[in-house]
């Protein structure tokens, strides 16, 4: 409710290059890599819904090095063990959106969704009301995820 009543100013330039500039804990990053870093989504589909970034500002995948889509992987490998020891959810959406037509939030800089499932976890919220329920908060699953992220 606080970002719903607040004053929003357009930031200037790109969300993702700005967040990799700023504090690791003020912009929930999970982790850093040599060509990307994993972070909360702060508009969450569930819990634990986690985004891997490219440091490098493309707007698709196939712009990407053969290393940096190497380290993307491997990245996404670490955020499902995360998830899994933190969560223990029984599935996982991953994928990314190429383009507005294809429902990218944020067009030109590509990113990768991966988003924690469970059975039921969808409700009438989301079809009635187009509200989704999500339990914990940012700050709380940003915990939970840095010390899965730890052991994994």
């Amino acid at each position: 409710m606080a970002y719903i009543r607040s004053e929003k100013e357009a930031a200037d330039g790109c969300v993702f290059c700005n967040k990799v500039r700023a504090n690791d804990a003020d912009e929930q990053i999970i982790a850093r890599s040599r060509f990307v870093y994993v972070t909360l989504n702060r508009y969450p589909y569930n819990n634990g819904h986690l985004m891997v970034v490219p440091y490098e500002h493309v707007d698709s995948q196939e712009k990407l090095s053969a290393e940096a889509l190497t380290d993307l992987m491997l990245m996404i490998n670490r955020a499902l063990a995360a998830l899994r020891k933190a969560y223990n959810p029984q599935g996982f959406n991953l994928g990314a959106n190429l383009g507005l037509a294809a429902g990218a939030g944020i067009a030109d800089h590509y990113h990768f969704h991966i988003v924690p499932r469970w059975q039921g976890d969808s409700n009438f919220m989301t079809a009635v009301s187009e509200t989704r329920v999500i339990p914990a908060s940012l700050e709380e699953t940003y915990r939970d995820l840095l010390a899965a992220w730890e052991k994994v």
